[in-house]
């Protein structure tokens, strides 16, 4: 039995401007499908940020996944890429055009970091506190069935397709 549920969106995609956008619309969306509006700004802010890094520094390609999970006192997101390479902190002006994007994620967060992924590239993610009433929401399931999952696939075509799918709710 799971004792804590949580919740999912899944997004992969290669981080062009124009998928950027898209991934920013269906980031904003799920978060009023789960009632944290007051989270969509930073969100949004922090998955911009991230993936125009992924568009701009990550070798060999810019295919990433982004993800999403509300936790029961926070909503963790997340971007895995196949770069090995660990970004670099700089102390960017405050007049710079360029450079700022993890200072920027780190402003709007409540905390954030950079972890490999073995062989396979980085994961870089932060999270935001949730209002008191959704944490209560989240927490009060009885944790015999996780909720659904959903994940955005990029489809050969460029178009983005979603798929619904249940969490495995073993042990």
């Amino acid at each position: 039995m799971i004792s804590h549920p949580s919740r999912h969106c899944t997004v992969e995609l290669q981080a062009l401007p124009s998928r950027i956008g898209q991934v920013r619309r269906i980031v904003s969306a799920q978060l009023r499908y789960w009632h944290l509006d007051t989270l969509i700004d930073r969100a949004a802010l922090g998955v911009t940020e991230l993936l125009t890094n992924v568009h701009q520094h990550a070798q060999p390609d810019k295919m990433c996944t982004v993800e999403i999970e509300l936790l029961l006192d926070r909503l963790m997101v997340s971007v895995h890429d196949h770069d090995p390479r660990l970004p670099e902190v700089g102390d960017a002006d405050t007049l710079a055009t360029c450079g700022r994007g993890l200072a920027m994620v780190a402003a709007v967060s409540e905390s954030w970091g950079v972890r490999p992924d073995g062989e396979s590239g980085k994961v870089v993610w932060f999270t935001l506190p949730t209002p008191a009433g959704v944490r209560a929401e989240v927490g009060a399931g009885t944790g015999a069935a996780c909720p659904p999952r959903r994940v955005v696939r990029e489809t050969g075509r460029g178009v983005l397709a979603e798929v619904e799918r249940t969490v495995d709710a073993g042990v």
